[in-house]
């Protein structure tokens, strides 16, 4: 009688399943404040690793080399953080000369209404001049409290270079704990699986932030081109939000669009803002992602919405850039047995279905 091998019933089997998604959720959420600056430094730590990797190289300690990667990612962190800040600022204390305009619509949109449904809306008396400009004065001088609450408290951005300069010192230790994981298999591969995950990881960040900079030029351009105002602050944005998938594009051609419509004449330049942004949607899409990040996401459409969805509803606007590298990584690493082959088949495209099903 073998007694080595309790299989459960397939019932049990999800039912554990559900659990055990139920209780890594209430982890997730519970754990915000610490496992979000965590997460958040595992991934700039994988992405300075190559240039820790070079200073050591040309032997420097690994505690200089990872301070110097350290000091240099977060310059430019701050650096592209101060050049939002200002942007924005800049954007705010303009929005003041758009209210006689925007007044003028809100006449003929109350007119309208009034005229076909015979109901007052009282749009029509316009905006106040001094409750707008309160507003913006307001919200422009809390803009850095704005961008630490986007990406979280005042702990999280104490606590995030703490733990990008441990993940780069212990990176070799956490890569040995990682392999003795696994005693079962040969540790050598394990290590090697473990480095093509950081590789994937890093290729999916390097390729996404050329693809931002190069949306960001491309939007600015046009915007330049348009003549509209702030074009740098509007082309930035849009490629910022570009990092989260269909939703952000839409959500960036939005402001400008508006913003052309109300300090331009005529409807060419909001047209014009609509047509170029969406050209070059089609070019990200066909031309610079896939051959710039390549295959190394290689997620589905409903499983990247899907997960949008769920880092929104736990984590917010971090919860949507953490979630597509997240599910990349879970999909790589299903693939490594075959056992959780099919779940990895649940998150790639539909025109890879045949390489899980080769042998």
């Amino acid at each position: 009688m073998n007694q080595g091998n309790f299989n459960l019933p397939p019932y049990l089997k999800a039912l554990a399943v559900l659990l055990l998604i139920i209780v890594i959720v209430f982890i997730l959420i519970i754990g915000r404040s610490l496992l979000v600056p965590l997460f958040l430094a595992g991934l700039v730590s994988i992405l300075l690793t190559p240039m820790s990797d070079y200073i050591e190289s040309k032997k420097i300690s690994r505690v200089w080399s990872t301070v110097i990667s350290l000091v240099s990612g977060l310059v430019f962190i701050f650096g592209l953080m101060s050049f939002i800040v200002f942007q924005i600022a800049s954007f705010g204390r303009d929005l003041g000369n758009v209210k006689e305009k925007l007044n003028v619509y809100l006449v003929q949109i109350d007119g309208f209404i009034s005229d076909k449904f015979q109901i007052e809306t009282g749009i029509g008396n316009g905006i106040d001049k001094h409750f707008l400009l309160d507003w913006v004065q307001t919200h422009s001088s809390s803009l850095a409290e704005f961008v630490f609450g986007t990406i979280g408290s005042l702990s999280m951005v104490l606590l995030l270079p703490v733990f990008i300069f441990f993940f780069l010192l212990y990176r070799d230790h956490l890569t040995l704990f990682l392999a003795g994981l696994f005693p079962r298999h040969d540790k050598e591969k394990v290590k090697m699986e473990i480095l093509v995950l950081r590789k994937v990881v890093q290729s999916y960040i390097v390729g996404v932030l050329k693809v931002m900079v190069i949306l960001a030029i491309l939007n600015t351009a046009v915007l330049f081109g348009l003549g509209i105002k702030h074009a740098i602050f509007f082309g930035v944005f849009a490629a910022v939000l570009n990092i989260v998938p269909y939703l952000g594009p839409l959500v960036a051609l939005v402001l400008p669009v508006v913003f052309a419509f109300l300090t331009k004449d005529g409807l060419f330049y909001p047209i014009g803002i609509i047509v170029s942004f969406q050209l070059i949607q089609m070019i990200e899409a066909n031309f610079l992602t896939p051959k710039i990040v390549g295959s190394n996401v290689n997620l589905n459409a409903f499983a990247t919405f899907l997960g949008l969805l769920v880092g929104a509803s736990i984590w917010g606007v971090v919860g949507m850039i953490l979630i597509i590298p997240a599910l990349a990584v879970l999909r790589k690493i299903f693939e490594l047995t075959d056992a959780t082959k099919p779940y990895a088949l649940l998150l790639g495209e539909e025109k890879n279905d045949i390489d899980y099903f080769k042998e």
